[in-house]
């Protein structure tokens, strides 16, 4: 069997494919993303921290919520770990009744600088509306990552990716 590697281009730029010829034809391959599924409440994701029963009503009432709290809530969250790879974040809105959405990006990434939004990983998105769910899609590189809702002011959740 020869083994063949090609580049496919699409909507998210080139692409490594490992082909297989088989009789003159060749059979592309590429792995599915990764889905990571995550669960908005009130103030916070589920999936990385227990439910603290929060109430909410607006943006403000997480803020103050998080101001007293997300220090030490963070500090006892879960850590997420993957490998480098594609993903696909799944996120929803589970009884808030107001719009949410997600960001996830690198630790050091900053929206204000310019050379950031050309060479750091930053994935975002809104209109999480009650009972919706999104997917965002990413590529993660190996390194250390947040992520949170702006608009529902979660506090910044680590994401660690590393190969082993």
């Amino acid at each position: 069997m020869k083994y063949r590697k090609l580049m496919m281009r699409g909507a998210v730029g080139v692409l490594p494919v490992v082909g297989i010829i088989l009789g003159g034809s060749i059979t592309a391959s590429v792995a599915a993303p990764q889905v990571i599924e995550l669960m908005q409440v009130p103030c916070q994701f589920l999936d990385v921290e227990n439910d603290q029963g929060y109430l909410s009503q607006s943006k403000a009432d997480c803020e103050a919520i998080n101001l007293k709290s997300a220090k030490e809530r963070v500090a006892s969250s879960k850590v997420l770990t993957l490998k480098p790879g594609d993903y696909i974040f799944r996120v929803s809105n589970k009884n808030v009744p107001y719009e949410l959405g997600f960001w996830l990006r690198e630790e050091d990434y900053n929206w204000a600088n310019p050379l950031h939004k050309l060479n750091k990983i930053s994935v975002s998105g809104g209109g999480l509306v009650t009972g919706a769910t999104k997917d965002y899609k990413v590529t993660l590189k190996p390194g250390d990552y947040l992520f949170s809702c702006p608009l529902n002011t979660t506090p910044d959740y680590k994401l660690v990716v590393k190969d082993n």
